[in-house]
């Protein structure tokens, strides 16, 4: 029986949302090792599946593939709509459990906008496929200046820049238990308010921040200010967002952030997507530490949720059959 598992993944932000610049979005983001998400999947005359949250994603790519059916299973899985990328990843293990149940091959890129993903952030697609640490191009911005394009009609973001994330960094992941981020409709129609208001200024300012700071970081292995860079990114991000989630950051995430950036063993933290996940970067040696400070940084903010300290991942999703 093909197996798939995949896992989450970080998105630091946009590299731009003004429609004044020539290419719109661009994800900036990489691959966790945990927490993870694993789907099984044999042939069948219809659609079957054990999670009703999951059948939609298998309809559409029993439809996709043309295929008469599928019977899926999710034996291991993440929050949806937290921030950490689950409905890419979702759709995508799907895709190639399904593929391998009829012994095809697919492309997940290709497929990808076919199951409405890669219409805005490349980096979920680029997880799947190679893990790591991920720039992508983002779209024409002409593309977008009246009404976005249909459903499917696009190409997933190229990714410009592809770097492993060393083996001895560690991510705190803090998922508070308050209401999901955005999704669906209500995400598209915030997208597209903030695009029309988002100051081009601060896209000139990421680019900086990109090329100097973030990239060479990674490149040099200096986890201290690419964890700093990559917060500075978040926070950029945000001051186009503050209408649509609350501020900077998305309640209670402003208070998460600020208390784990406070913690000696945490170099940077920010927002992931639309949150409410709040990420902060710390090394192996630290770990003890780290998963304290993001317990005190729930219990400071007053709310319930879950600390992982994960690894990186910098390959992609693994195949077994």
């Amino acid at each position: 029986m093909p197996t798939v598992t995949t896992a989450a993944r970080l998105h630091f932000g946009f590299q731009n949302l003004s429609l004044a610049h020539e290419r719109l979005y661009g994800g900036v983001g990489l691959a966790l090792d945990e927490p993870r998400l694993t789907v099984e999947a044999t042939r069948a005359e219809t659609v079957q599946c054990d999670d009703a949250a999951t059948e939609p994603y298998v309809r559409r790519v029993v439809d996709a593939l043309d295929v008469p059916g599928a019977a899926v299973s999710v034996e291991e899985r993440f929050p949806r709509h937290v921030g950490l990328g689950s409905g890419t990843q979702l759709s995508l293990a799907t895709l190639i459990a399904v593929v391998r149940a009829y012994d095809r091959t697919a492309d997940a890129r290709t497929y990808a906008p076919q199951l409405g993903r890669g219409g805005r952030s490349g980096i979920g697609v680029a997880a799947f496929e190679s893990g790591g640490f991920v720039v992508d191009g983002g779209h024409p911005t002409e593309r977008f200046t009246a009404e976005p394009p249909a459903e499917g009609d696009w190409d997933v973001p190229p990714v410009l820049a592809h770097h492993d994330v060393p083996s001895h960094w560690r991510f705190v992941v803090v998922v508070p238990d308050t209401d999901p981020g955005q999704s669906g409709s209500a995400e598209d129609q915030s997208m597209r308010q903030a695009v029309e208001r988002a100051d081009p200024g601060i896209a000139d300012e990421i680019s900086t921040l990109l090329t100097r700071r973030l990239l060479p970081a990674i490149a040099t292995r200096d986890h201290s200010d690419f964890g700093q860079a990559a917060a500075r990114l978040g926070r950029l991000n945000g001051a186009w967002y503050a209408d649509e989630q609350g501020g900077v950051y998305r309640p209670p995430a402003g208070s998460l952030v600020e208390s784990l950036s406070s913690a000696p063993v945490i170099s940077g933290a920010g927002q992931s997507s639309w949150g409410p996940t709040v990420w902060g970067l710390t090394t192996a040696e630290h770990v003890p530490a780290a998963r304290e400070a993001g317990v005190l940084a729930l219990d400071e903010a007053g709310v319930e949720g879950t600390v992982h300290v994960v690894s990186p991942r910098n390959t992609g999703a693994s195949l077994n059959e």
